[in-house]
């Protein structure tokens, strides 16, 4: 008992002793509204006030990319199944978008991001946070930085964003999102509770639909009700994970802003709508995920040495395996046999849930160290640079693997 709340007493300290110092913080969250759609929409008037639907492809196999606000009011949403979107919008405008013409737009919104700050750490295209703390004698308040960057990318680019101010990277995106589209919200340090509570379980970071309908089957059905419950609790029913929980819910968050430049890991992760146990299933998922980790370790000209596989289970115990390479790389394959050798180490008997690939210990693309006798890795680069030319000309889904078509 005394033990216990020694403990509690601990955790009780950590917490106010980083509410204090995440107070002093201004955070900003800039998120694009329907960005793909709203570019070809500004580019051609005809599309203005229609429903647009972008998907890397256009046949039932295809996933929708971006819908303009006009396609979700049918209930189209992004990572739809293409098939789908079309019986909920037979009328709609299906394009199969243009992702270099989205990257040079990207680029025009990150030069207006970067007169204001150097600490820019872009999600996407479409998304960014901003660390703006020190910037007021420059520029104004957070609030101030935040309406000129917004009024600026209407003007000078044509598009409309929503903006998220808060003193950390959790409560600033939760801000963007709450008025969207073109919306401005502020979470200033003493409305955070009043913020919280009525928002719905799902809105915390890593509660998908199935994790919500666990809460809910508890009686937790919005925010509040998590931030009530003791650590013990959560992590009782939740393992680690639930410790997460138990900050994020009073809306504690201490994770830095990281410019693209102090990148220390690239990697990419799944929560699947179902837990798998099929072994098939997970590779080609891993495939699809280490296709995405190789495609941006290339495009900002990095490699890495350490290949990090994630899993998370079905009771919500997650663990980690890594294997170092010899040489660091940027190659697909090279990242994808590390990863599934790791994974068929694995006793994956039981059901996963969340699947997720990482590459760590990185450098710039002239810095790895490659070895001059490696036969067949001039060949897979080009292979792999041809595919990323036809990718960058035609767009996500323009050429894939054939395991990716199952």
């Amino acid at each position: 008992m005394c033990y216990n709340n020694y403990r509690k007493h601990q955790f009780e300290g950590v917490v106010k002793k980083t509410m204090a110092e995440n107070s002093l913080r201004r955070i900003i969250h800039i998120d694009m509204d329907a960005f793909y759609a709203a570019v070809e929409q500004r580019d051609n008037p005809q599309l203005r006030g229609k429903p647009v639907i972008i998907g890397g492809r256009t046949d039932s196999r295809g996933v929708v990319s971006t819908a303009s606000y006009e396609a979700r009011r049918y209930g189209v949403r992004s990572a739809m199944p293409m098939a789908q979107a079309y019986r909920l919008c037979p009328q709609g405008i299906y394009l199969p978008g243009d992702h270099r013409k989205y990257r040079a737009v990207s680029g025009q919104i990150g030069a207006i991001y970067r007169e204001y700050t150097p600490l820019v750490e872009p999600l996407a295209l479409d998304e960014a946070f901003l660390d703006v703390t020190g910037c007021e004698k420059l520029f104004g308040t957070a609030e101030e930085i935040g309406r000129k960057m917004k009024e600026r990318i209407s003007k000078e680019v044509g598009l409309t964003a929503s903006v998220g101010v808060a003193h950390n990277k959790f409560l600033a995106k939760l801000a963007s999102d709450i008025k969207k589209p073109n919306g401005f919200v502020i979470v200033g340090p003493e409305e955070v509770r009043e913020f919280l509570s009525g928002l719905p379980v799902g809105r915390l970071w890593g509660v998908g639909e199935k994790t919500a309908a666990l809460l809910q089957g508890w009686g937790i059905k919005n925010i509040g009700q998590v931030a009530r419950l003791p650590m013990e609790v959560l992590e009782e029913k939740l393992g680690a994970w639930g410790r997460q929980l138990y900050f994020l819910a009073r809306g504690i968050d201490d994770r830095p802003v990281i410019p693209d430049h102090q990148v220390k890991s690239v990697g990419h992760e799944t929560t699947f709508d179902l837990d798998v146990q099929d072994k098939e299933l997970l590779l080609t998922t891993l495939l699809d995920l280490t296709l995405e980790v190789g495609r941006r370790l290339r495009k900002k000209g990095l490699v890495g040495r350490t290949v990090t596989l994630k899993l998370r289970y079905s009771d919500f115990k997650t663990i980690t395996r890594a294997a170092t390479l010899e040489e660091a790389t940027d190659l697909d394959n090279r990242i994808y046999y590390t990863a599934a050798e790791l994974l068929e180490r694995e006793d994956t008997g039981q059901a996963v849930r969340l699947l997720g690939v990482t590459v760590s210990k990185l450098c710039s693309g002239d810095e790895g160290q490659i070895s001059l006798f490696n036969q067949g890795r001039e060949k897979e680069e080009k292979l792999t640079g041809a595919v990323d030319g036809i990718l960058d000309k035609f767009g996500d889904g323009a050429i894939t693997r054939a395991r990716l078509l199952k």
